[in-house]
């Protein structure tokens, strides 16, 4: 049977064990995840109607837009990191965030998001929630004065993204928690930087929680898309029978045990990523080209304190914003990208290899979070003209911080 429940077995509650056996008691005797790339299976006649409306959660796999084995034992592994009692999977962090918004909110609902997100998140929010008659208030989420005068009787959710791309600032889980409950609303939360390794935001008072899994879940090269909200069996279920099931964003299930494979080092990888992402940030701190280093690990972030209450691990994420001089940021990125050896000039993150881009403000201002007054002087307070987001991979502190000091010399 399908049965879409997370691991609860008491002698498996360390995170690192549950990263490698959560979900996976169909495998055995395998010592890998199952892969089961059937779209269709061969069922009882009466065990499970013709439309997904009947889908119950003892209804046995039937087609794999609906559910697959190898996608269920990611599902379930996702569920334990996160401390959920379910998971559904998508086929992208993209399709992952717009199944949620779409499957929860409706015409003359509103949403209050974080004005600093994911680019496609702040763009799907800004140019077809509205044309579905959905309010959006985008405010800062770190600043909760702000979210509370944003609440409306409307408003059905609260979606903060924390750590935020790509300047890194934080919100703060538990107390978001406090204003939606005070609300009657939910709150929601991507975690894709922080990973379950770093925070779990259920265990703050969130209602669901988002990752892009092709980021650090994935990391080996990132050779796999999926994303993943985890919450409430319920909630959980409607999203599989609704936004799952009708709109099709479905994770391949080659893609999912590439993830399931990827999960058992995700602990391991993730100190490893810490540990390059600090050397690079004290270095970063006192070059001479650097105005301001954005890392929450590091004691110059202005959130630090937050970060160190709210985050077991500071994750691989550093941006910097350089100094005026002689190069815009335009021409410094060229010649950084020249000049690199060990990273590589890329988009995307949670790599094993180190990946550097400039992101000007003007540009993603214009195209994604399209901030006016206050808040547009708040985020130049922390971007400048634009920040280098590095997303720091797993080779060695010193070989990262030779390949800046070379191409920042």
């Amino acid at each position: 049977p399908a049965c879409r429940c997370a691991m609860t077995r008491p002698d498996l509650d360390d995170f690192a064990t549950l990263s490698i056996h959560a979900g996976e008691e169909a495998s055995a005797p395998s010592l890998a995840p199952d892969i089961c790339v059937s779209t269709s299976f061969a069922v009882d006649p009466d065990a499970v109607g013709f439309s997904a409306t009947d889908l119950t959660d003892s209804a046995p796999y039937f087609y794999t837009r609906w559910a697959n084995p190898t996608v269920h034992q990611l599902e379930r592994k996702l569920a334990a990191l996160d401390g959920g009692e379910d998971a559904v999977c998508f086929g992208s962090g993209m399709a992952a965030i717009a199944g949620l918004l779409l499957g929860t909110l409706s015409a003359g609902d509103h949403l209050v998001i974080s004005n600093v997100a994911y680019a496609g998140t702040a763009e799907l929010v800004h140019d077809t929630l509205p044309r579905l008659g959905i309010a959006v208030s985008p405010v800062d989420t770190s600043d909760l004065e702000a979210v509370a005068a944003a609440i409306r009787p409307n408003t059905r959710l609260i979606y903060a993204e924390t750590p935020a791309n790509p300047i890194l600032r934080l919100s703060d889980i538990a107390a978001l928690t406090g204003l939606a409950r005070d609300a009657g609303c939910k709150l929601a939360v991507d975690s894709t930087l922080a990973t379950p390794v770093a925070t779990r935001p259920l265990a703050l008072g969130a209602d669901y929680v988002i990752h892009s899994l092709t980021k650090y879940a994935c990391g080996h090269g990132g050779d796999a898309l999926g994303g993943v909200v985890v919450g409430a069996a319920e909630a959980m279920a409607a999203l599989r029978q609704g936004p799952l099931i009708h709109f099709g964003g479905v994770l391949s299930p080659f893609h999912a045990w590439i993830i399931l494979r990827s999960l058992h080092t995700l602990e391991l990888r993730m100190a490893g990523h810490q540990r390059g992402a600090l050397a690079v940030a004290d270095f970063l701190a006192g070059h001479k080209r650097v105005s301001r280093v954005l890392y929450p690990g590091h004691s110059s972030h202005p959130q630090h304190a937050l970060a160190r209450r709210q985050m077991a691990n500071f994750s691989g994420m550093v941006s910097f914003v350089a100094k005026d001089g002689a190069e815009d940021g335009a021409a410094l990125a060229r010649t950084i990208a020249e000049r690199i050896r060990v990273f590589a000039y890329a988009v995307s993150m949670g790599k094993s290899k180190s990946l550097i881009y400039h992101i000007p403000t003007d540009d993603l201002q214009r195209t994604s979070f399209r901030m006016t007054g206050a808040d547009l002087a708040h985020y130049r307070d922390w971007a400048g003209d634009g920040v280098f987001r590095l997303s720091i991979g797993l080779e060695s502190p010193e070989a990262l911080v030779a390949d800046l000091d070379r191409a920042l010399s």
